[in-house]
């Protein structure tokens, strides 16, 4: 499959499910699926990283396979384990008339196999995006369990062999830099960085995410976002949050961004009661 034909087309095809890509991104994704190579994206957190890779499904009409990551994520949980209790009462159907080689070779196969994401990826028979979460959030120990599916495509389960991918995945890993990734993992990847959005650029994307929302709004919510994500705040606001404001705003029919809109509304951008402490400290906003 051609996932996209030019960056201009991935651009355009994006644009289409909503997600407003710069240049590098629409080049980088361009080339990931040219090129068959994972793309690693890395950036705070609430950029865009993990609705990029769901763009490009919506955007390609390919299915969606994510792996979250988080401390202590093991190869059962991330690519496949065996349904052990299926295969205790096959044994025990088979009352013990059965040698050990024949017994083996009968619960160790298809039927009592647990895909999980890694390995449902790589044996779809159609297109899919495989996203891998926040890999930052795992132990390095998994980093070795990527780089044999993300080098060659293919998974060694022992007691059945070689699983090959038919169709390739394109493969999205998304990390929020909480640590650094291996080099062997890294040059695998292609790699592209988003931070937060210049204003104009988020304004444009307030406004194609929520209709009918006022132009003139839309600036001061976009100004607001970025003096808050100037502070020194437990949790920045992300994009997404800067969305919630604006469907706050139009749900509650407020036209204007005064100071007491903002106190009134700043549970739907910021979630911490210490940085509501200090965002009205530092805006000099009346406390309700």
């Amino acid at each position: 499959m051609t996932w996209f034909s030019s960056p201009a087309d991935a651009t355009a095809r994006l644009g289409e499910t909503g997600y407003l890509a710069d240049g590098p991104t629409s080049i980088t994704s361009y080339l990931a699926g040219t090129l068959g190579k994972p793309l690693l994206v890395e950036g705070p957190a609430g950029v865009g990283k993990t609705q990029l890779a769901k763009a490009v499904a919506a955007a390609t009409g390919a299915e969606l396979v994510r792996l979250q990551c988080y401390e202590g994520l093991d190869e059962a949980r991330a690519l496949y384990e065996w349904n052990y209790k299926k295969q205790l009462l096959r044994i025990q159907a088979a009352g013990g008339e059965d040698s050990w080689e024949q017994t083996h070779d009968d619960i160790f196969t298809e039927e009592f196999l647990l895909t999980r994401p890694l390995l449902t990826a790589i044996r779809q028979e159609h297109d899919t995006v495989l996203l891998i979460d926040e890999v930052d959030k795992t132990d390095v120990e998994v980093e070795g369990l990527l780089l044999e599916v993300l080098s060659d495509f293919q998974v060694t389960i022992p007691e059945l062999g070689t699983v090959s991918a038919v169709r390739r995945p394109f493969v999205v890993l998304t990390s929020n830099a909480t640590r650094e990734l291996s080099e062997a993992l890294k040059r695998r990847c292609l790699y592209l960085h988003l931070d937060y959005p210049d204003a104009e650029r988020e304004k444009e994307i307030l406004l194609s995410q929520v209709p009918g929302f006022d132009d003139d709004l839309a600036r001061q919510v976009v100004e607001t976002v970025a003096r808050l994500r100037d502070l020194e705040l437990k949790k920045a606001p992300s994009i997404a949050e800067s969305v919630d404001w604006a469907r706050t705003l139009v749900a509650l029919e407020i036209g204007t961004l005064d100071a007491k809109a903002v106190t009134e509304t700043l549970g739907a951008v910021l979630k911490h009661a210490s940085d509501h402490d200090r965002a009205i400290r530092e805006l000099r906003l009346d406390r309700r």
